[in-house]
C-alpha cells in the first residue's frame, strides 16, 4: 500500500523530472493514475472522487486570478516603459547581476511573501528578474528557490497561525510562539546560506560554461553577510514583535541596510559580473521590451505600482475590519461540495492578491501614461496566456485533492499523507529529527502550500515526536521550514510562475534545477536541528 500512497509523489517526479514531459501531459497522466488507484486500492468512493475533481477545478480559479493580476501588472509596466526605469534603478545600485538577483528574488520577494504569500512572490519577482536581463528559465528558478526561507512566516504568519492550528488543539496555543522562535534559531544556520545557494545557482548550476567557479566563490563573503543579517534580524523580531511580522519587517530592514552598504561596496568583489551564464544576444533580447515612449520616468513613478501592491496587501492583511470586509464581500467560496463537509474550496475575490495586482496595473496606466485605453487589449492578451496554464493547474490540483481527501474511503485506511508518515515513522523514528524537514517538503510538493503542508502533517509530526521522545517544538519547526522549502519544487507553483513569464513545456527542467537546493536546504535544517538540540 505504501507504493500506492506514494504514487502522487513518484509519478510526477518520474514523468516531469526524468522523462521531461510537459507538466500538462505529465500531471494529466498522474491525476488519472492516482484517481484509478485511489478507487481500486484505497477504496475511495466515486462521489468523493468526483467531489475532489470539482474541488480541484474550483481551487484553480483563485490561482488564475492571481496569475491574471501578475501578468497585467507586468505587461502594463512593459508598455509604459516603467520596467526600463526600474532596470536602470537597480543598475544604479549595482551592475552586478548576482547582487541584483539577491535584491529582487531574495529580499523584495521576501517582503511580498510576508504580506501576501500563497505563490504571489515568485509571480511578481520572476518578471522583474527578466527585466534585469535574466533569462526566463533562470528567473523562474531563482524566484522559486528564493521563495523558501521567508515562507515560514508568509502572509502575516499564516503557516504558523493556520498551519499549526490542528497541532495547537492538542498541544495548546503556546506552540505558535515557541515553534516560531525555534524556527528562527534553526534558520541561523540553514537560512543564512540561502543567498549563497542562490548565487551558486546563478553562476554554476545555470551556467552553460561551468568551469569558472570564481564568480561564485568571490562573492561568498557578501552573500553570507546578507544571509546572516536576514536570519539574525528574523531571530530578533520573532522575539520582540511576534512571528506575524517577521517576513515583513526583516526584509525591509535588510533591504535598507543592503542599499546603504552597496554605496560603500562593502564585502563586494572587485570584479563586476554582469553576464554570469547567458549569451549576450539573449540578454539583448530580454531587456529591451517594446514600450510606449515615456521619457525619463522617475523611479518613484516607476515603482509606484509595486509600492501600492505592498501597501494594499499590508492594509488588507493587518487591519481586522478591512480583512473581514474583503473576505465576506463577493465571496465565491464553495463549501460542502456534493454534501461533504470536509471538501471545501475558498475564493474571496476582493481579498485575493489578484485584485490588488489588477488595481495596481490600472493605477500604473493612469499615472504613467494618463490613459486607461490600453487596459482592454492587454487584458485580452493576458487572458489568452493564462488559458494555456489553466488546464495544467486543473489536473495538478485534481490530483492534489484526491490525495488529500483519500482519508474518506470505504477501506478503513488512513489518508495517503498520514499513511506515508506512519510507515516512515515506524522505521525511522530514531532519526526523525532529520526526517521532519523532508516530510514538510513532501507536503508542499504535493499540496502546493506551506500552510496546507503544515495542516496536513503538523499533528502527525507532533505525535511522532512525542512517541519518539523528541522535543515537539524542534520537530514542528523542522516541519514548517521544510514546508517553506517545498515551495521550490511544488508543481503548480512551477506551472504558475512559468505561465507568468511565458515559459511553457520546461516544467521538468525547472523541477530538476530546484530539487537540488530544496534537498540541500532541508539537509542544512536537519543538521541545524541536531546542533540546536546538542547545545541547548
Amino acid at each position: 500500500m505504501i507504493l500506492i500512497a506514494l504514487l502522487a509523489v513518484l509519478i510526477p517526479l518520474f514523468l516531469l523530472g526524468i522523462l521531461n514531459m510537459s507538466a500538462r501531459l505529465g500531471m494529466t497522466i498522474s491525476a488519472i493514475i492516482v484517481a484509478l488507484t485511489g478507487y481500486l486500492f484505497w477504496k475511495i468512493p466515486i462521489d468523493v472522487l468526483f467531489a475532489s475533481i470539482l474541488q480541484g477545478m474550483h481551487k484553480t480559479l483563485p490561482i488564475l486570478w492571481i496569475l491574471f493580476g501578475a501578468l497585467m501588472l507586468l505587461n502594463v509596466l512593459r508598455k509604459t516603459g516603467a520596467i526600463t526605469s526600474i532596470n536602470a534603478g537597480f543598475k544604479s545600485l549595482s551592475l552586478d547581476m548576482r547582487v541584483q538577483g539577491i535584491l529582487v528574488a531574495y529580499l523584495f520577494g521576501a517582503l511580498i511573501e510576508g504580506v501576501s504569500g500563497f505563490g504571489t512572490p515568485a509571480m511578481v519577482t520572476a518578471p522583474l528578474l527578466i527585466a534585469l536581463g535574466f533569462t526566463p528559465l533562470s528567473a523562474v528558478v531563482l524566484a522559486l528557490v528564493a521563495n523558501s526561507t521567508p515562507a515560514a512566516f508568509g502572509a502575516v504568519g499564516t503557516p504558523i497561525t493556520v498551519g499549526l492550528s490542528n497541532a495547537a488543539q492538542e498541544q495548546g496555543n503556546h506552540i505558535f510562539s515557541q515553534v516560531s522562535s525555534t524556527i528562527t534559531s534553526l534558520d541561523l544556520l540553514g537560512g543564512a546560506f540561502m543567498p549563497t545557494i542562490l548565487v551558486l545557482l546563478m553562476t554554476i548550476m545555470l551556467n552553460k560554461n561551468k568551469k569558472n567557479h570564481r564568480d561564485w566563490l568571490e562573492i561568498i563573503p557578501w552573500t553570507l553577510f546578507i544571509g546572516v543579517c536576514y536570519s539574525s534580524f528574523a531571530w530578533l523580531y520573532s522575539r520582540i514583535i511576534g512571528y506575524e511580522f517577521v517576513s515583513i519587517i526583516t526584509p525591509l530592514t535588510v533591504l535598507a541596510l543592503t542599499i546603504v552598504l552597496l554605496r560603500f561596496n562593502f564585502l563586494l568583489p572587485k570584479s563586476t559580473n554582469q553576464n554570469p551564464w547567458r549569451k549576450l544576444e539573449e540578454k539583448k533580447q530580454v531587456v529591451q521590451p517594446q514600450n510606449l515612449k515615456v521619457e525619463n520616468m522617475s523611479l518613484i513613478k516607476a515603482w509606484l505600482p509595486y509600492g501600492i501592491v505592498v501597501l494594499l496587501l499590508l492594509i488588507s492583511r493587518t487591519i481586522p475590519i478591512v480583512k473581514t470586509f474583503l473576505n465576506n464581500t463577493i465571496n465565491l467560496s464553495w463549501n460542502t461540495i456534493l454534501g461533504f463537509k470536509e471538501i471545501n474550496s475558498e475564493w474571496a475575490i476582493l481579498y485575493s492578491p489578484g485584485l490588488i495586482l489588477t488595481i495596481a496595473s490600472l493605477i500604473a496606466l493612469a499615472v504613467q501614461v494618463k490613459s486607461l485605453k490600453l487596459f482592454t487589449p492587454i487584458a485580452k492578451d493576458v487572458f489568452s496566456t493564462i488559458m494555456r496554464t489553466g488546464l495544467t493547474l486543473v489536473v495538478t490540483l485534481i490530483m492534489v485533492q484526491i490525495f488529500s481527501n483519500s482519508g474518506m474511503n470505504n477501506g478503513n485506511h488512513l489518508s495517503m499523507p498520514s499513511y506515508i508518515a506512519e510507515i516512515l515513522s515506524r522505521y525511522l523514528s530514531g532519526v526523525w529529527i532529520f526526517i521532519a524537514p523532508f516530510i514538510g517538503e513532501l507536503g508542499s510538493f504535493i499540496t502546493g502550500s506551506t500552510t496546507v503542508s503544515n495542516l496536513t502533517f503538523a499533528s502527525i509530526q507532533a505525535d511522532i515526536a512525542y512517541d519518539s521522545g523528541l522535543p515537539i517544538n524542534a520537530v514542528l519547526a523542522g516541519q514548517v521550514i521544510g514546508a517553506a522549502a517545498g515551495n521550490m519544487i511544488c508543481v503548480f507553483n512551477i506551472v504558475a510562475v512559468s505561465g507568468v513569464v511565458g515559459l511553457f513545456g520546461k516544467e521538468g527542467e525547472i523541477l530538476r534545477k530546484t530539487i537540488i537546493p530544496a534537498l540541500l536546504y532541508a539537509g542544512l535544517i536537519a543538521i541545524s536541528t541536531s546542533l540546536y538540540l546538542f547545545f541547548k
